[in-house]
């Protein structure tokens, strides 16, 4: 009997330890979806202050367009180039017959947020898209 007892009592020991382990490794992968979340969070932001800056700069351009101040002269400079440039390769493309366009959407909503993407995690929480 006390080889029994001890068999159950080492399994007990091997469940307790697989037991901490997993619950160790579940705090892990909390841990690294509330990174994402932030991480994602913080992506989002930015993209907003990008957003913003340019915003600023078309009107401040538009604004002063012929009193622009030396420190960003060259900036507009490039800009404007970079503008006709894309002028010049749009008319050099060639004429093509227009194709009715279909628009299938593979777009599915987030059951956490209810953000809508095509991939297989939310880019706003992070969480998986499901099916």
């Amino acid at each position: 009997m006390a080889f029994f007892d001890e068999l159950t009592k080492k399994a007990k020991d091997v469940a307790a330890v697989a037991a901490d382990r997993a619950k160790d490794a579940a705090e892990v992968a909390k841990g690294a979806a509330e990174v994402a979340k932030i991480n994602m969070a913080i992506a989002g932001e930015q993209r907003e202050i990008d957003k913003n800056y340019r915003t600023i700069g078309e009107w401040f351009v538009s604004e002063y367009e012929g009193q622009i101040p030396d420190a960003v002269r060259e900036l507009v400079d490039a800009v404007t180039a970079s503008k006709a440039k894309i002028a010049e390769l749009e008319a050099s493309k060639p004429a093509r017959e227009e194709e009715p366009v279909v628009e299938v959407s593979m777009q599915k909503k987030c059951p956490i947020c209810g953000a809508e993407s095509d991939s297989k995690f939310c880019p706003h929480c992070g969480a998986p898209m499901g099916e």
